[in-house]
C-alpha cells in the first residue's frame, strides 16, 4: 500500500474509535428565544465540561482526538454560541453579550453546577461566566486567552497567516514553524476534517468582524484593573504556547498573577494550537486538574 493509502486507512481507523465524530447534532431553545446546536458525551454523576469556542471556530473546529480523551472520564458538551454554526440567532459584537448567550445555553440544558473550557475567544467568556456567578461554576480551564485589557495581535497574525498561503492557515496561525509542530497541526487538521454527516457551516464574514470587534474591544479595555479576574474564586487552570503570536504568552502569565487560585502550565514549541498540538498531555492535565 502506498503512504496516501496507508494514510487514509490509518485515518479512518481512527475515525471508527472517535465516539465524538459519530455524536449527533442536538438543539436546544433558551429563554432567549435562540436554538441553539450542541453535542453532548454523557458520563453520568459528574460534572459536565462545557467548551466555549475559539475565533471563527464551531464545534467542528474542537480536535475529536482531544474531546474523546477527555470525554472518557467525565460529560462533554460542545456547543454553537448565538449566530454561530448551525445556532440561529445572531453572533453578538461584545463579549458581554456572547457571555449572556452562553449562560442562556447552560441554563436552557438545566445543567446545574459546570466546568469550564475555554480556547481564546472562549476563554473571554469563561472568565466572564466564572466571574458574573449567573452559572454556578466549580472549575475553570483556560487555553491560549486573554485578560480583560490584554495584548492581542488578531489581525495582524491572521493576515500575515493567509499571506503565507498555506495549504490550511490554520498551520501558520496555530502552529509554529518546526517540523515537529507543522506535523502535529497536519494531524491535527486530518482529524478535525474526517466528519461529513451534520457538519457545521465555516463561519462567514458577519461572524469574523462581529467577533473580531469583541476581541478587539476586550483587550482595548485597560480600565478594568483585572476586575474581572480578580472576582473568578474558582480554582483555575491556565495552559497557554510559548510561542503564540495572536495571544502572547505574556497574557497567561498576566491571569496566573491577577488571580486567587490558578495554576499556570506553559508548553514548548507551540503557539495558539497548543492544545492540539499536545492533545494527549493537555487532556491528561485537564482530567489530573479536574480531578483533584
Amino acid at each position: 500500500m502506498n503512504d496516501t493509502g496507508w494514510r487514509l486507512t490509518h485515518l479512518e481507523e481512527i475515525v471508527m474509535d472517535s465516539k465524538f465524530e459519530t455524536t449527533p447534532n442536538l438543539y436546544v431553545v433558551a429563554s432567549d428565544g435562540v436554538e441553539y446546536a450542541y453535542r453532548k458525551m454523557e458520563k453520568q454523576g459528574t460534572t459536565p465540561l462545557l467548551f466555549l469556542q475559539h475565533f471563527t471556530g464551531t464545534m467542528d473546529s474542537w480536535d475529536p482526538k482531544l474531546i474523546d480523551a477527555i470525554a472518557q472520564d467525565r460529560t462533554v458538551i460542545v456547543f454553537d454560541n448565538a449566530g454561530v454554526g448551525t445556532s440561529r440567532g445572531k453572533t453578538p459584537d461584545s463579549i458581554a453579550q456572547m457571555t449572556i448567550d452562553a449562560e442562556h445555553f447552560i441554563q436552557a440544558l438545566q445543567l446545574g453546577e459546570v466546568d469550564l473550557l475555554g480556547f481564546s475567544l472562549g476563554g473571554f467568556i469563561a472568565q466572564l461566566i466564572a466571574a458574573r456567578g449567573q452559572v454556578s461554576v466549580r472549575k475553570l480551564v483556560s487555553v491560549g486567552s486573554a485578560p480583560q485589557g490584554g495584548e492581542e495581535h488578531l489581525l495582524q497574525v491572521v493576515t500575515e497567516a493567509f499571506a503565507k498561503n498555506a495549504a490550511d492557515v490554520r498551520l501558520p496561525l496555530f502552529f509554529t514553524p518546526s517540523a515537529k509542530s507543522q506535523a502535529a497541526g497536519k494531524a491535527f487538521i486530518d482529524r478535525a476534517s474526517f466528519r461529513k454527516h451534520e457538519r457545521d457551516p465555516e463561519s462567514g464574514e458577519d461572524i469574523r468582524n462581529a467577533q473580531a470587534k469583541a476581541i478587539i474591544a476586550w483587550c482595548a479595555d485597560k480600565t478594568a484593573g483585572n476586575a474581572v479576574l480578580k472576582q473568578i474564586s474558582q480554582p483555575t487552570l491556565i495552559v497557554h504556547g510559548n510561542a503564540d503570536t495572536m495571544f502572547p504568552v505574556i497574557n497567561a502569565w498576566n491571569m496566573f498573577k491577577a488571580m486567587n487560585d490558578a495554576t499556570l502550565m506553559i508548553y514548548p514549541d507551540s503557539a495558539h494550537g497548543a492544545l492540539f498540538q499536545y492533545a494527549d498531555t493537555f487532556a491528561s492535565h485537564v482530567d489530573l486538574f479536574l480531578t483533584a
